[in-house]
């Protein structure tokens, strides 16, 4: 058993940790509040334009104007948009985006990743740090974008994607990132961003497909809505990332708080019994020393 002053130093030593945790989960719980209202307010109006791009998208399918943006090549160059953190401490929230990052490289574009044709777009610092090691093609990261998160800030890089596109340095544009639900759960996601898809046919678009009027002429919206509707979707999905970083942030830092009071209580029990030891022994010295006296 530890002696008295070993233990007494680990029960301080847990408590500072315990108040660090506190304070991060605190931090994390007012960044994810403010955060949050961002992120549930752009969501229904990014999902609708969303909506209005593929049908639109599909429109044009069937007519003869080009559309930059929704090629049908088959994808051979992947760029992919791998958004983590800039920091730690947040659970298995960076792990689980470089490990599906993984499994697309060497299950879905393995030939693609062979070849040479497979880039990375890192946004977020533990991402980069990750696949810089490794034989990827890195293009310089926009970690930057996590420190000062605006639409005008990411409407720069989403430029930047969708002029590499049109330029035919991709074929294909997909970003992996963690999804929002709540504080406690986040859903790792997948998601084309380029080309735009059409949409899939089903029994009820089927019966009732969506019919648009189109003001301006369709040319116009391809040059205005179509670009319009990807920026916001990009920064939709960085904004997703980062709610999500802060509630797995929170989550992590309540479960190291909870840990750090339970072991505080294991140790404070065995510190008791320690203490109750010594104090057994010292008296069973002095009843002995007493014994041999009177012997």
């Amino acid at each position: 058993m530890a002696n008295l002053k070993e233990i007494r130093v680990r029960i301080a030593s847990v408590k500072s940790t315990r108040q660090i945790t506190s304070a991060m989960k605190m931090v994390s719980a007012a960044k994810l509040r403010r955060a949050q209202d961002k992120i549930l307010k752009l969501r229904p109006y990014a999902n609708k334009l969303h909506e209005i791009l593929v049908n639109l998208s599909q429109s044009l399918a069937e007519t003869q104007i080009e559309n930059v943006y929704g090629r049908s090549s088959l994808p051979g160059k992947i760029l992919l948009v791998v958004i983590t953190s800039n920091k730690g401490l947040c659970g298995a929230f960076n792990s689980n985006v470089i490990r599906e990052v993984r499994r697309l490289i060497s299950e879905k574009y393995a030939d693609q990743h062979r070849n040479g044709n497979v880039s990375i777009l890192p946004v977020g610092k533990k991402g980069y740090d990750y696949f810089r090691n490794l034989n990827i093609k890195m293009l310089p990261d926009c970690n930057d974008l996590l420190n000062d998160l605006t639409f005008n800030n990411a409407v720069l890089v989403a430029e930047s994607v969708m002029k590499s596109f049109v330029a035919g340095e991709y074929d294909r544009v997909e970003i992996i990132y963690n999804q929002f639900k709540n504080a406690a759960v986040q859903n790792l996601t997948d998601e084309v961003f380029l080309p735009v898809e059409t949409a899939q046919p089903d029994e009820f678009s089927a019966a009732m497909p969506a019919d648009y009027i189109y003001e301006p002429t369709k040319e116009e919206i391809i040059e205005e809505l179509i670009p319009k509707s990807l920026k916001i979707q990009f920064y939709k999905a960085v904004l997703d990332s980062f709610v999500a970083e802060h509630g797995a942030r929170m989550t992590a830092m309540h479960k190291a708080t909870d840990n750090a009071t339970e072991l505080i209580r294991d140790l404070t029990l065995e510190y008791n019994k320690a203490r109750q030891a010594s104090i057994t022994n010292q008296i069973l010295e002095v009843v002995s020393g007493a014994e041999a006296l009177k012997g």
